[in-house]
Formats: C-alpha cells, sequence, structure tokens
C-alpha cells in the first residue's frame, strides 16, 4: 500500500493543533504499519525529525502554501502533479485540503467549520477560500475524518454530506501532560505570577477563543472575590484582534492579567499542571485538546457549554455560557472557593482522560485509510 500525505503542517518548533494531528497519528503509523509506503509532500525544506521511518519517502513541493491564492496553487497543480507522477493507492490530507482533480482516492481531516459559524473572526481572504472551497473537498472526498461527534453532525448539516461517509477519529493529548509536585507548583508561580495562584488559558490569542468575555468574566470575579488571583495567557498573539486589545486595555485589573507568550512545551506542561484551573470557555471549537491535557496534569477544567466542549468534558469540568461573563465569572468564584469541588472535577477528568489518546487516534484513522481504500 502506497499512501501520499500532505504534511505541510509539519514544521519543527512551530507547530499548533492541526500540525500536532498530524505528528501524532503520522509517526505511529508510520512506525505500526512498516508494509505501507509513505510519501510525506512538503511544502518547504522538512526537518529530519518527521521522517519517522524507513518506510517514508519525503517530497518537497513548491510553493510554500501560506495564502489562499497558494494553497490552491500548491493543492490544485502541486500536488495533483507529484499524485499523478507516483500513483499513490491513497492520498491522506491532515488539515482538510484536496486536491479537486485528482484520481486518487483521498482521505481528508476536517477538524472544525468554525469559518462557517464565525466568517468574521478570519481575514477577508482566508475567509472566501474557506468558505469557496471547503464544501468541494468535503464533496470531492471519499471519506472525511473528523475529530468529534459535534463536527461529523455539523458536516452532515453543513454540505448535506452522508453520515456514512464521516469518521470519528477524536484527538489525544499529549502524554506529558502529567501532575506536578507542590512544590514545583510553587516554582512555576513564584516564576510567572509572583507567587499568586492563577486561572490559565491556553492556544492561540484568537477571537473563537472568546478572550473578551474571559477577560469580562476575569474582571467580574475580581470584584466579587477580592482575591489574589491572576489571569494567565499562554500563547501566540498573531490574531490579537483591537477588541480584544480594547477588553483587555479597559479591564479594571489588567496588572493581574499576564500575557506570557508562547511557552516551550515543557514550561507549558508545569504551566498547566500548577494552575487553580484551566479556562477555556471559546465560544467555538471541534475539540478542544487543552481540556483534555488539563484532566491529565489532573487540574481543573473550566470550558464551554456548546458544540464539541461538552462532549470532550461530560461531567469532568465545570460548563458556563460562553456568551455570559457572569457564567464564567461564577465557576472561577466556585473553584477559588470550595477544594472539595476542585477535588472532584479532577477525580472525574482522570477517568475522563482515558478515553482520549493518540494511540487510539491513530488506529480510528487507519481504519479510515482502510475504508477509503475500499470504496
Amino acid at each position: 500500500m502506497k499512501i501520499a500525505v500532505n504534511t505541510r503542517l509539519l514544521l519543527k518548533d512551530k507547530m499548533e493543533g492541526i500540525g500536532w494531528f498530524s505528528y501524532e497519528t503520522l509517526s505511529r503509523m508510520v512506525k505500526a504499519h512498516p508494509e505501507a509506503e509513505f510519501l510525506f509532500f512538503f511544502d518547504r525544506p522538512y526537518d529530519p525529525s518527521f521522517v519517522f521511518g524507513e518506510n517514508v519517502t519525503p517530497i518537497v513541493l513548491h510553493p510554500q502554501a501560506r495564502h489562499p491564492v497558494l494553497y490552491y496553487i500548491w493543492f490544485h497543480l502541486a500536488i495533483r502533479r507529484a499524485l499523478k507522477k507516483h500513483q499513490p493507492d491513497l492520498f491522506l490530507s491532515p488539515d482538510g485540503y484536496l486536491p479537486l482533480k485528482s484520481p486518487v482516492p483521498t482521505l481528508t481531516v476536517f477538524h472544525d467549520l468554525n469559518f462557517e459559524h464565525y466568517p468574521q473572526d478570519l481575514p477577508a481572504a482566508e475567509r472566501y477560500y474557506y468558505r469557496t472551497y471547503f464544501p468541494k473537498y468535503a464533496r470531492k472526498a471519499t471519506r472525511i475524518a473528523t475529530v468529534s461527534e459535534y463536527s461529523k453532525q455539523d458536516i452532515i448539516h453543513q454540505y448535506g454530506i452522508d453520515g456514512d461517509k464521516i469518521d470519528v477519529v477524536y484527538n489525544g493529548a499529549n502524554p506529558g501532560f502529567r501532575p506536578i509536585s507542590n512544590q514545583d507548583k510553587e516554582t512555576i508561580r513564584n516564576t510567572h505570577t509572583g507567587g499568586r495562584k492563577y486561572f490559565l488559558f491556553v492556544g492561540a490569542l484568537h477571537p473563537r477563543k472568546n478572550l473578551e468575555n474571559l477577560f469580562k468574566a476575569f474582571e467580574l470575579f475580581k470584584k466579587q472575590c477580592h482575591s489574589d488571583y491572576v489571569l494567565a495567557l499562554a500563547g501566540n498573539q498573531k490574531w490579537w484582534t483591537p477588541s480584544i486589545s480594547e477588553a483587555y486595555d479597559s479591564n479594571a485589573f489588567k496588572k493581574d492579567i499576564l500575557l506570557l507568550g508562547r511557552q516551550p512545551f515543557g514550561e507549558l506542561q508545569r504551566l498547566v499542571a500548577a494552575a487553580e484551573a484551566l479556562t477555556y470557555v471559546s465560544y467555538f471549537e471541534g475539540f478542544g485538546i487543552p481540556i483534555v491535557e488539563a484532566f491529565n496534569a489532573e487540574t481543573a477544567v473550566i470550558t464551554s457549554n456548546i458544540t464539541s466542549m461538552p462532549e470532550v468534558a461530560c461531567d469532568a469540568a465545570l460548563l458556563t455560557d460562553p456568551f455570559k461573563p457572569e457564567s464564567i465569572a461564577e465557576a472561577m468564584s466556585q473553584l477559588a472557593a470550595d477544594e472539595e469541588l476542585k477535588s472532584r472535577l479532577i477525580r472525574k477528568g482522570k477517568e475522563r482522560a482515558k478515553h482520549f489518546s493518540w494511540d487510539k487516534t491513530a488506529e480510528r484513522l487507519w481504519e479510515s485509510i482502510n475504508k477509503t481504500i475500499e470504496s
């Protein structure tokens, strides 16, 4: 079996959600299936660490696909030519994009359709590309994999795709997230928060992460509880919009909102494990990996009661209305005041985390590959 894969998001020290999905699933599948031949299509010089086995042949195709015009050239021209040349049995695309005029069977991974629900959160060119081409990709794909039952139903509803064509593979969480000692927690607090307890947000500082309402909720919490807690944010400010900036700058407790930036993995793991709670109150998620990472680190979770987040968290987190800052603030107050509640959520989170692992994701994705080839 020869499998061609879009690996353009395997970027050394620059990976985010879909890049990590690609890394975790492909590294496992390559090792678990030495009988298969993998062609990895990169859009730039690749790091050798991404060649996961002797059964991987890395191929660089130009141009670098980092703009809608270049997406079109790379997927619809460069990828199509490469598939014609190498004649694989299947093309796997972990980020959803496909060549529309290739006869090769395709398995694409749709992580979510946030751009259909909140198009205003994206730059105009990206918005146009996604809303024009992703419906075509959905129809073109031989099969589709996605990361939650919520996303599966969303694809069915938005694009009229037969549910039998869609497989739910879920996400995993990096096993490096684990509990740390009280002494290590104190060290982390001393390093990042002046020794104070903190709520933590993890992820790109993007509009759909609902930072405006998180800031407002933190302000309500501070006014109501008069506590010494701070709110720490660990993530890239690439998508820091004027409205997010206004919510931050006008906050009465701005000095207690700490922008830590993107953190190295080891430090991020310790930040999650030392937090009083993860505050992950997006208004749209296809899965929400940080929820499971916090469960593994034995950290309590506050998350949203919409889209995929209740499916992932179940009863192991406090579910809030992301559109109501007072709902988020109430959850913060509950966790700050009730140690038994926090302990109960941590126990439930440890059990809930057992449902998700990258080993399971890779196995499910391999099953989807087999279904695609057999179609």
